[in-house]
């Protein structure tokens, strides 16, 4: 007979096209560096589409180079040094996530973030935003040694909670979030509102669950809480 499962200790939000919409913001830098350039605009899907895989991938859709190109690193380094002077301006949360972040905390969880985005541009954005309630904790890759799909940064996050990771919901828009997720024991929700590739599908990424609207959150997560809390008080 396998164990009943263990009741949730804490909520973890990947940040880019999960917690936070931040693709305002790389629209206006990356079409400003191609203005740079004598280049005309990009459409903005094609660009939110690509928020979620990082600098990199923004100046192989901007400018057709790649990683080890002559040109590249240069492009990369002005793109973050745009986006530094631009980092918070249309950022915003998404819909009912300040409300989900209140009833985290009321209902005695606790709640962070672990993402692939750099500490320095994380905690400028997050300084400027000022969320509340606060994150306990924030993961970025300067505090691991493997960066997702590694597991390495769920296994932080219970550490800090004093939790297993089986306690802990992890909430994410790409592919290598759910195998963090599912390689640390973790539920998993994929994220499809968040920045999803033309020819990707949230639908084949084996998480747990599934949403197609950030305002689908609270109500998924007060079942998963009450789901995991009715089996052990059965036991």
């Amino acid at each position: 007979m396998s164990p009943s499962p263990l009741p949730i200790r804490a909520i973890v939000f990947d940040l880019d096209g999960t917690l936070l919409d931040t693709a305002g913001d790389f629209i206006v830098v990356l079409n400003h560096l191609r203005q740079e350039r004598n280049l005309p605009s990009l459409a903005d899907d094609a660009i939110r589409r690509t928020v979620s895989n990082g600098a990199r991938a923004l100046i192989e859709l901007g400018f057709n180079v790649q990683e080890g190109d002559p040109e590249f690193e240069q492009l990369r380094t002005r793109l973050l040094e745009l986006y530094m002077q631009h980092i918070a301006v249309y950022t915003h949360p998404f819909s009912g996530i300040i409300e989900l972040l209140h009833d985290i905390k009321r209902s005695g969880l606790g709640w962070g973030i672990a993402t692939n985005k750099p500490e320095l541009y994380t905690r400028a954005l997050l300084d400027r935003l000022a969320l509340k309630p606060a994150p306990e904790i924030v993961i970025c890759p300067d505090h691991v040694t493997h960066r997702k799909p590694d597991p390495e940064s769920l296994f932080l996050a219970a550490q800090h909670f004093n939790c297993e990771p089986s306690q802990i919901i992890y909430l994410g828009d790409h592919l290598r979030d759910i195998d963090c997720g599912r390689r640390a024991g973790a539920v998993t929700i994929a994220c499809a509102y968040g920045y999803i590739d033309s020819d990707d599908d949230p639908a084949l990424w084996q998480a747990d669950h599934l949403v197609n609207h950030s305002l689908e959150l609270g109500p998924l997560i007060s079942r998963i809480i009450q789901q995991r809390y009715t089996a052990e008080s059965t036991l």
